[in-house]
């Protein structure tokens, strides 16, 4: 199973004060989801809406953005993700976003809500 991650939508699904620094919030997210796939073996893409700055850099999972910084820009990258693989039934999309689960469905992939895998990264 390829995992592919809803990068803001997850780090959403706590009010941890994620927003008053978002870089940082991507970065734990990365760092979560770096140990998490190595502990399962699994393959992990996390798209985010615009680039971090400084860029995130990981050898364990993929970091990608949306090439045009604009709203819902991060959803139609997954989308584009999911379409352009060969086997979309064996990707599962981390999201609580309903229009974007809609869309993956739709695309032959499989949903999985934001705050499930963000207990399962970082229990509380």
């Amino acid at each position: 199973m390829r995992w592919i991650v809803d990068g803001m939508n997850v780090i959403g699904t706590r009010p941890d004060g994620w927003w008053r620094d978002r870089q940082r919030a991507m970065a734990a997210l990365v760092d979560r989801l770096e140990a998490w796939a190595r502990r399962e073996d699994l393959t992990v893409t996390v798209v985010f809406e615009k680039p971090p700055t400084p860029p995130i850099e990981s050898t364990v999972i993929s970091v990608t953005h949306a090439p045009a910084a604009a709203p819902g820009s991060a959803d139609d990258e997954i989308v584009r993700i999911i379409r352009a693989d060969p086997r979309p039934d064996q990707i599962r999309v981390a999201t609580s976003d309903r229009a974007l689960a809609e869309r993956v469905r739709s695309a032959n992939a499989t949903v999985w809500p934001a705050e499930r895998l963000r207990e399962l990264i970082d229990p509380r």
